[in-house]
Formats: structure tokens, sequence, C-alpha cells
């Protein structure tokens, strides 16, 4: 009866495992893969805006700007006569912020309101433009203003989180650490096959030295 080649192996006293090399290399491909696929679209984003941040002065764009007239209801500015006559407060009135939503399509939610004994004014900072809110507290007289600075704009303060709220934050926070495994799953892949690839560590070499070069001779001068 002939032996079968597990039969064999047992009988040699060995049996055959994959080096650990393999297991790590799998390891170091999945890890870079994944954190590849996940980062692409954003690291082409911040790729493209980068140079558009950098070139901005060259990039001319002509703001566009809107601008709303409305007037509050004598009971709606009634519930303004207790508000403060100076400083500052979290909130606007809710019947007052109701109103300005419903006519000016604008979110209030959380913003920061500036009192005088003549008029509140709310500012509205938002990704590539600005917006503001002007109420008389004795007419009930509403001036909104919207300024847009085109989709480049706002794609910068994407890339800057300027204005953007904190989900975004978190986002780019995330972002950037699976950037970070991206890179140092790519590294850990170059130190496996340096061995058979030569140029491996002068070419990562000369990305580090290129921009220390640039910065002494061309910026800390």
């Amino acid at each position: 009866m002939s032996s079968t080649p597990s039969n064999a192996i047992n009988a040699g006293g060995r049996s055959r495992k994959k080096p650990k090399s393999g297991f790590w290399k799998r390891q170091a491909r999945t890890w870079h893969w994944v954190s590849g696929a996940i980062c692409l679209i954003g690291i082409i984003l911040f790729a493209v805006t980068g140079i558009t941040l950098n070139h901005a002065h060259q990039i001319k764009t002509e703001p566009s700007e809107v601008e709303k007239t409305m007037t509050l209801s004598s009971v709606v500015v009634a519930a303004m006569e207790d508000l403060p006559t100076e400083g500052t407060s979290n909130e606007l009135a809710r019947p007052v912020a109701r109103a300005l939503e419903r006519e000016l399509s604008v979110n209030l939610k959380g913003r920061e309101v500036e009192w005088t004994d003549v008029d509140a004014y709310i500012s509205l900072p938002r990704p590539g433009g600005d917006a503001w809110v002007s109420i008389d507290r004795a007419s009930g007289e509403v001036l909104y203003v919207s300024t847009s600075r085109g989709a480049v704009a706002y794609l910068n303060d994407l890339h800057k989180g300027r204005n953007t709220g904190a989900a975004w934050r978190w986002f780019l926070d995330i972002f950037s650490a699976a950037c970070i495994v991206f890179a140092l799953s790519g590294l850990w892949l170059l130190q496996i096959h340096a061995g058979k690839r030569s140029s491996t560590w002068p070419l990562v070499a000369g990305g580090l030295l290129i921009p220390v070069i640039l910065l002494i001779l061309f910026v800390h001068r």
C-alpha cells in the first residue's frame, strides 16, 4: 500500500510550514491596497487643491453676491425686546430664528449673534463663500447678503478645513491617519523588496533630501 504525501511528510518527521516572511508580505500588501483604495479620491482632491492653493493669486474669479430683504412681523419683533442690547449670545430667540430660516433658507442653529441696541448681526461663513444677516430691532427689517467665490475657492477651503464644521474636521483627521497607514505600509513593501531593487533607498533618500535642500537654499536664507 503506497503512502500518501501526508504520510510521507509525517514519516520524515517534518511538516511543511509556510515561511513567516510570506505572512508579513501579505499583510503589507493588504494594508497598503486597502488604505490606498480608501484614500485614493481624497489624495487626488488634496493634490489638486494643493496646486490651486499654491497658485490662488493667479486664479481669477469674480465673486457672486445675492441679497435678500424681508420684514419680520410685529409679534416676532416683540420676541427680541428682552434680548441683550450689547455683547453676544449663542442663538436668536426661536420665533425669530424660525422666521429667518423659513424665508431665507439659512441654518441659524448654534450661530453666534452680535447685539447692539439698534440691530442684531449674525455672521454665516462657509467654505468658498460668506454670508451675514442684519436685523433692525425697531422695524424688524432684515438684510441678508450671501457671497460665493466659486468652486475653486470652495475646494480650497475644504483643503484647509476653513468654516467646514466639526464633521469635516473629524474626516480630515481620519483621512490623515489613513494616509499615514498607506505611506508606512508602502515603506514596509519597499523594505521587503529593496534587496531586489537597488534603486529603492536612493529614491527614498532623494524624496527626503530634495525638500530639505530647497528649504535650506531658498526658504531659510
